[in-house]
Order: C-alpha cells, then sequence, then structure tokens
C-alpha cells in the first residue's frame, strides 16, 4: 500500500509538473460583447492571443514568492497588497493546509500580475477572457445555450464556504482551457477600465471602457448575467484587494506584449 501511495504521489508531481504554464492558443475574432466597442453594439475585435490551460495554482504562486520574496505574505506593501493578501497561507511562503493543485486566491492585482511578467506574460485582457469563456467543451460561443448558462449561474448560487476545489476536475472547453467557470473569478489586465465613471468622456486610457460599462446595463447582451456579474465585481475592486475565491490566469498577446510591473515592492 505504502508503495502504491508513493507512486500515486509521484504521478501526481510529474503531472503537475507538467501541466503547469501550459498555454492555449485563441485564434481570436470578432466577439459579441457585454461591453460593446463602441459603447453601443460595435462588437469588439479581439486579435489573436494565448492563455494559461487553468488558474495558477497555489503550488506554482510559492515557487513565485520563493523567488520573489518581496511578494511573500507580510513583505509586499501595503499600496500593493491588503491585510488580507494570501491570508490562507500558513506563513510567508507555504500554503498550508491549501491544496497544491487549488487554484491560488487572496491574491491582488499586483501580485498577479507580477507573477505573469515573471513568466513573459501578462493578466488576460477583459474581451480576451470573456472570448475565451463564451465557449463550452464543443462550441466556441455557446452563450446563446440557456442550459449552459444556467448552469454557469448554479455555481454563482452556491455559498462559498469552504476553499476552491483543485484545478482542471472538469472537462477543458473548446479552446483548452479549464475552469473558465466554477472555480474561482479571475482578474484581468484592465480591470480598472470597467469602472463606470461620472464623466465617460475621459482620455484616461485606463478608463477606455468606461461608457462601454454603463451601455453594458442597458445595451449589452443581458442574457449573459454570469458574465455581468463578473464586470460588476471586478468594477468595485481596487488592485491592492483580493477575495477568497479571486484568482488569476495569465495571457501572451502575439506581438510578446508583456508588461514590466510599473510598481513592485
Amino acid at each position: 500500500m505504502n508503495a502504491q501511495l508513493t507512486a500515486f504521489a509521484c504521478s501526481a508531481m510529474l503531472c503537475a509538473a507538467a501541466c503547469a504554464g501550459q498555454y492555449a492558443a485563441l485564434p481570436g475574432g470578432v466577439l459579441r460583447s457585454v461591453l460593446p466597442a463602441d459603447g453601443k453594439e460595435a462588437p469588439a475585435i479581439v486579435a489573436p492571443f494565448s492563455m494559461r490551460t487553468a488558474p495558477v495554482t497555489n503550488a506554482e504562486f510559492r515557487q513565485f514568492v520563493l523567488a520573489h520574496p518581496q511578494w511573500q505574505r507580510g513583505q509586499a506593501p501595503a499600496v500593493l497588497a491588503s491585510s488580507t493578501y494570501l491570508s490562507g497561507w500558513r506563513g510567508a511562503a507555504d500554503h498550508g493546509a491549501l491544496a497544491p493543485g487549488a487554484p491560488v486566491t487572496n491574491v491582488s492585482w499586483h501580485a498577479a500580475n507580477a507573477f505573469c511578467a515573471s513568466e513573459g506574460a501578462r493578466l488576460p485582457r477583459w474581451h480576451e477572457w470573456e472570448y475565451a469563456a463564451a465557449a463550452d467543451a464543443t462550441r466556441a460561443d455557446a452563450r446563446d445555450d440557456p442550459q449552459w448558462l444556467e448552469q454557469i449561474l448554479n455555481w454563482y448560487a452556491h455559498p462559498a464556504s469552504t476553499p476552491p476545489p483543485g484545478v482542471r476536475g472538469a472537462a477543458p472547453n473548446f479552446h483548452g482551457l479549464y475552469d473558465m467557470h466554477g472555480l474561482v473569478w479571475e482578474w484581468v489586465e484592465d480591470y480598472s477600465a470597467l469602472f463606470v465613471s461620472a464623466d465617460s468622456r475621459t482620455q484616461d486610457p485606463r478608463k477606455q471602457l468606461d461608457y462601454c460599462g454603463g451601455a453594458a446595463l442597458s445595451l449589452g447582451d443581458r442574457r449573459n448575467y454570469a458574465v455581468l456579474m463578473r464586470i460588476a465585481l471586478l468594477a468595485a475592486m481596487e488592485g491592492a484587494q483580493d477575495g477568497g475565491y479571486l484568482g488569476f490566469r495569465c495571457a501572451r498577446g502575439t506581438d510578446n506584449d508583456a508588461p514590466t510591473p510599473k510598481e513592485s515592492p
């Protein structure tokens, strides 16, 4: 029995090593977005990109903070990480009882951005995430299927009383991506651009979706309430905040547009 357990543990470690950091290529294209490109009804044009096939795990983030101790719990300054940053971890670089293969949560946008930059990537932009999340197992866009949407909404209705389970617990979607729904919420690079300001004429590029965000409430595809709920959550966040069910995955553009973190401790 001990030999079997040892073999199983070794197999799990090999699988985790093989799966970590895998990216799937997505062709991009025209997206009927809940945030129309012109704030009214124009579709968004998504350039080809690649995305991590699963959310970043506790084990992967532990390796990151070991290599970048400035992002360990208690080391990142308050402007980049709140007091709840990695709050479920036992120590500065020890995720404790949290499963190594479960998605890392309680991670600020700044920390998630730094992780992605460390592997030559960035956080996905909103339209990229929405494009990737529109797929089910067999279709690139399943959003007109009411049964599929109902399955997604059922997860939102489930109380988040325990840490999320491991990644890749269900079949991948059409693009080869796991857990786009039903596991955790996810940061996007332009989360702050989803904020709806009183003056949508702002020229700040970080607010380029201000007007679109307001339009989504009245003109967007309101059938996709699950996606609109994600917009509402992200719009309410600040970069230093985190959440017990808020994780992330990374993306890469075809133009190798991974950013250098503008702020680091």
